[in-house]
C-alpha cells in the first residue's frame, strides 16, 4: 500500500524545525514547503534563511524543494509533516491553536491513503485525541482506514552546527504497525544517524516531552544550588568544577532557561498529569525555580549597585545578549526579558545589545529596542552578561570592564569570564 519511491512530501511550517527537514527531504523526493508567512516564503525563494539554520548552499542543494504560502500547493502531496509551534499561554497552559489550525488546513487537502506525521511537541495522547478528530471532521475520511498518522518528535538544536537534523537519531512511530514501518523508512532515507521506532504514537510523544523535562529539572537543581551558595558566599562554578571530578557527576550549569523547548515542554506534561488526577511536584517545583532566575539576577545586580554607592533609580545598565542561547538569533521564550522587566521596576535605564538578534523581531515580539553599537567611555553603572555569544567572549575582560564606570558592577550570568574578573557570577 505504501510506496517509498512514490513519496511526495508536504512540509507544514518552515521555521527552525521544518526548514532543515524540508531541505533534506527535498534532496530525495518532491517536497513542498508550506508556511502561512508570505515574507518567510519570499525570503526562502531568494535563497536566504533568516534563522541562520540552513546555509544558502544547502538550500540550493534541495533541488526538489519548492516553497509556497498557498494551501492548494499541497494537494499533490501524500506524506505530510506538521512542524508548527506548540507554545504555552499566559497561564502556562498548552496552546494548541497552531496545531489545531494546521490540522484543519491539512484535513482540507488530504486524500485516501495519505499519512500525516506530527513533529510538534505535545503531551502524550494529543495526536490521536486532538488532531485526528479534526482531520476526520474536515476531510470526511476515516482514521486508520482512509488516512493514517505518525509522530516523530523534532530534535533540532538552534545554532548548533555539529548536531544537525541528519546527525541526530530520530524517534518515529505510526498509528498502525504498517504505517509505523513506512514512516520509519521515510525518515531513515534522510537521517544519517538512524531512527528508533517507538511501539506507539503515545510512547513517541512521551519520549519527546520528558527529554526536555529531564533537562529542566536538572538545571533547576543547579540553579537552586547557586541560590544557596550565593548566600554562603561560595563560588558556584568552583563547586561544580570540584564535584565534576567524579566520573558520574552530570555537567549542568546554572542559568536562564528559555527557548522553544526546555522552558515550555514540562508544562505540557504537567497539564496532562493534572488532567488525569495526578499533581506533579518535582517538575513544577523546578519550573518555579527556573522561571524566577531572571528576577533573581536583576535583584542581585541592584544590591551590588547599592553596595557600591550607586543611585539605583535613573542609573544605566547594559544587558549583553537577548537571544535565548548563544550564537543564534532565536528569541523564542527568551528569559532575558525577565531581567529587563525587573530592572525596569527599579526605574533603571537599560541598553540592550545583541549582535545576533533582528531588532525588528525583538521590537515586534517583546516591545524592546536594541542598541546597534556598544558605546565606549565606561558610562554604565552595571553590565550584565546574559548570553554567551562569541562576540562577548572576544571582548574579553578589558573590553567588558571598559563598559562600566570605575565603581560599576559586572555580573556574569554565563560564566564567560573568570570569577576574579567580575563583580559577581550567578
Amino acid at each position: 500500500m505504501f510506496d517509498i519511491d512514490g513519496v511526495k512530501i508536504g512540509m507544514v511550517g518552515l521555521g527552525y524545525v521544518g526548514l532543515p527537514l524540508a531541505v533534506e527531504f527535498g534532496k530525495r523526493w518532491p517536497t513542498v514547503g508550506y508556511d502561512t508567512n508570505s515574507v518567510r516564503i519570499e525570503e526562502l525563494k531568494s535563497g536566504h534563511d533568516g534563522t541562520l539554520e540552513v546555509e544558502p548552499e544547502l538550500l540550493a542543494a534541495a533541488e526538489q524543494l519548492s516553497y509556497s504560502d498557498q494551501l492548494d500547493s499541497l494537494q499533490s502531496c501524500n506524506f505530510y509533516v506538521i512542524t508548527v509551534p506548540t507554545p504555552i499561554d499566559e497561564s502556562k497552559q498548552p496552546d494548541l491553536s497552531p496545531l489545531i489550525s494546521a490540522s484543519r488546513a491539512i484535513g482540507s487537502v488530504i486524500l485516501a491513503g495519505d499519512v500525516v506525521v506530527y513533529e510538534s511537541t505535545v503531551y502524550p495522547g494529543a495526536t490521536e485525541e486532538v488532531c485526528v478528530p479534526i482531520l476526520e471532521e474536515v476531510s470526511g475520511l476515516r482514521f486508520n482506514s482512509d488516512f493514517f498518522v505518525g509522530y516523530s518528535p523534532e530534535r533540532i538544536n538552534p545554532g548548533d552546527k555539529e548536531h544537525r537534523v541528519t546527525t541526530i537519531k530520530k524517534v518515529t512511530s505510526g498509528s498502525t504497525p504498517e504505517v509505523a514501518a513506512y514512516v520509519d523508512a521515510v525518515y531513515r532515507e534522510v537521517i544519517e544517524a538512524g531512527t528508533h521506532l517507538a511501539p506507539s504514537v503515545r510512547v513517541a510523544e512521551a519520549a519527546k516531552v520528558i527529554e526536555n523535562t529531564q533537562r529542566d529539572v536538572n538545571i533547576a537543581l543547579i540553579n537552586e544550588l547557586a541560590l544557596i551558595f550565593n548566600r554562603l558566599d561560595i563560588d558556584t562554578e568552583a563547586v561544580l568544577e570540584a564535584a565534576g571530578t567524579k566520573w558520574n557527576f552530570l555537567p549542568f550549569r546554572p542559568g536562564l532557561v528559555g527557548g522553544h523547548c526546555i522552558g515550555v515542554d514540562p508544562y505540557y506534561l504537567t497539564h496532562k498529569a493534572q488532567a488525569i488526577g495526578y499533581q506533579p511536584e518535582v517538575i513544577l517545583a523546578g519550573r518555579r525555580i527556573n522561571d524566577g532566575m531572571g528576577a533573581y539576577v536583576a535583584s542581585q545586580v541592584v544590591k551590588l549597585m547599592i553596595q557600591n554607592g550607586a543611585r539605583v533609580a535613573g542609573s544605566r545598565v547594559l544587558v549583553l545578549g537577548f537571544a535565548f542561547k548563544e550564537n543564534c538569533p532565536d528569541l523564542r521564550n527568551t528569559r532575558v526579558v525577565d531581567i529587563l522587566e525587573e530592572l525596569h521596576s527599579y526605574r533603571i535605564d537599560i541598553d540592550l545589545y545583541d549582535p545576533w538578534v533582528n531588532p525588528d523581531e525583538a521590537r515586534h515580539e517583546y516591545g524592546v529596542d536594541l542598541i546597534q553599537t556598544l558605546p565606549t567611555g565606561g558610562e554604565y553603572d552595571a553590565v550584565i552578561i546574559a548570553v554567551a555569544h562569541d562576540q562577548f567572549s572576544e571582548l574579553g575582560i578589558e573590553g567588558i570592564n571598559a563598559l562600566v564606570k570605575e565603581d560599576g558592577v559586572v555580573y556574569d550570568v554565563k560564566y564567560l569570564l573568570p570569577a576574579n574578573a567580575v563583580t559577581a557570577r550567578l
